[in-house]
């Protein structure tokens, strides 16, 4: 659905950059007077005069914060300064064409007589050139961004794996998936969107794997968001997204190439967006928030089993502290005899009810937690020592908390940092909010009746037309082998049945490897051993 009310139009005011098509004029004084109209005052803004084969007028007209000075000056403006002399009547019959293909040094160029389009490439990094007399320019692409090093993601580290991240340019981005795939398969379709930022974006899959329908939705959905900004993926990744309502997340954003290249390969679509160092993969599920690239370089055994343990911490950091104020509350029959004396002493002389206690101490360590992360570094980790350590037994000393209550929401914290996606696990830190409240009105009905709500939920919820809880619900067994556990490398013959991909077979045989003794002869004896 469109983003803008049904009756109501975008209406963008006259001006210098209004749709209707400006033609460039003949004289060079007057262009030069409209640039300056347009940008006014601004800082960047320049214009070079200068004299093409020391006869005919002309200027170069560009931002100097965006442009490559030198490019400017060698490629460009140096070798129509040193053209000996022009025939004006040649120039004039192939207008523009004979500078651009015989005269400059310079391999990305168009000729334009539009001030619109103009504009728009003087605010990407583009040089205009325009000569006296003519009703075209020449637009050259000098654009030199300032760009960081390309590291490994700081939320996304890994011990075995690649070191490299994507960065803010987008073709920075493109050339690293680009080394990872160099299939001529692989597309990269161009698209802008923000009618103010006209932010470049690019659509990246592999054409006889990828679903052509999926392709479709995809460019659908975001042709249809009408906004003045996009400033980073995560705009685009609200507007995409099938239920916006949803606490969880629908669209899966990383910032390691090989965890994009391996999602296209199984006929996913990655999306880059300009000036963001995130891409987003359509369409994603519930195992995929609790997958790591590093899940595929190791063993499968080992891997197996760490997927395991971060889905019990997940449900143990949902749950803990519910069924701690379940049990306290309601249900004291259920602490065992050994521990009766310790939780009722604990709690000797608390002033709150252990629903208050838990939201309060909840409460506590999401305001730490988010003073961390917003806090510079060098300071982080000692406010979260601080916090912890001083904070935590100054409240039980002060008897406002009791010692088995700071366990229980320490162990529960603990537990939803296993999760290796930041926004399902506050997805999940969020949702212990709703399930203490149900727990501390209703007890063990509450927090039942709570967890079969989010189950319910998560059953209804769709990423591009694919069942969030696949490959459990609805069931698929080759699916089962990459989600709760992870099949050795050599069983995953398929790729996700859900994805309905033109290609689903990943290697046509089972990779049945046959294993001799290298050092030793065909009886075990060694073949070098002297007789």
């Amino acid at each position: 659905m469109s983003f803008w009310k049904k009756g109501k139009k975008y209406v963008q005011k006259e001006g210098p950059m209004s749709e209707a098509k400006q033609r460039i004029k003949a004289s060079l004084e007057e262009n030069i007077h409209y640039a300056k109209k347009v940008f006014k005052s601004d800082f960047d803004f320049s214009i070079r005069s200068f004299h093409v084969g020391r006869v005919r007028t002309a200027a170069a007209i560009y931002i100097n914060s965006l442009i490559d000075q030198e490019m400017i000056n060698q490629d460009i403006i140096r070798p129509l300064q040193e053209l000996d002399k022009i025939n004006d009547s040649r120039l004039e019959q192939k207008k523009l064409q004979w500078l651009l293909q015989d005269v400059l040094y310079h391999c990305s160029g168009e000729i334009v007589d539009d001030w619109n389009k103009l504009l728009e490439g003087l605010l990407h990094g583009k040089t205009v050139i325009m000569l006296e007399g003519g009703m075209e320019a020449l637009l050259l692409d000098t654009y030199k961004p300032e760009k960081r090093g390309i590291q490994q993601p700081e939320t996304e580290r890994v011990i075995r794996g690649p070191r490299d991240g994507f960065i803010e340019q987008l073709s920075v981005n493109i050339s690293l998936l680009r080394y990872r795939l160099p299939v001529p398969e692989f597309r990269i379709e161009p698209m802008e969107v923000g009618e103010r930022t006209k932010t470049k974006i690019a659509l990246c899959y592999l054409e006889n794997i990828a679903n052509e329908q999926l392709i479709g939705e995809v460019k659908r959905r975001i042709k249809n968001i009408k906004i003045d900004r996009i400033l980073d993926a995560g705009y685009i990744e609200q507007f995409i997204e099938d239920n916006p309502r949803s606490p969880f997340p629908q669209v899966q954003n990383t910032e390691r190439p090989d965890k994009a290249a391996g999602n296209i390969l199984e006929g996913r679509i990655t999306i880059l967006v300009d000036g963001s160092p995130s891409s987003l993969i359509v369409p994603s599920i519930f195992n995929q928030f609790y997958h790591t690239s590093e899940d595929y370089n190791e063993r499968w055994l080992i891997t197996s089993i760490t997927r395991v343990i971060r889905f019990m911490a997940l449900v143990f950091s949902l749950t803990f502290s519910s069924f701690y104020i379940t049990v306290l509350s309601y249900h004291p029959e259920m602490i065992p005899a050994k521990f009766v004396v310790a939780a009722s002493s604990g709690r000797a002389g608390v002033p709150f009810p252990v629903v208050i206690e838990v939201f309060i101490m909840e409460v506590a360590m999401e305001i730490l937690r988010e003073a961390t992360v917003r806090m510079p570094q060098q300071v982080g980790g000692a406010l979260s020592i601080v916090g912890v350590l001083v904070i935590g037994q100054a409240a039980v000393m002060a008897g406002f908390v009791s010692p088995i209550t700071v366990v229980i929401i320490a162990l529960s914290t603990i537990g939803s940092f296993v999760t290796p996606s930041y926004n399902a696990a506050t997805s999940f830190r969020m949702l212990r909010f709703p399930l203490i409240i149900l727990s501390g009105a209703f007890g063990l009905l509450g927090l039942a009746t709570g967890l079969m709500l989010i189950i319910n939920h998560m059953l209804s919820l769709r990423s591009f037309g694919v069942p969030y809880l696949a490959p459990v619900t609805p069931w698929n067994y080759q699916g089962f082998k990459d989600s709760l556990i992870r099949a050795p490398l050599r069983w995953l013959m398929h790729r996700p049945a859900q994805l309905h991909t033109q290609n689903a077979v990943r290697a046509k045989t089972s990779m049945k490897m046959e294993k001799t003794n290298a050092l030793q002869g065909d009886k075990g004896e060694n073949p070098n051993e002297q007789t």
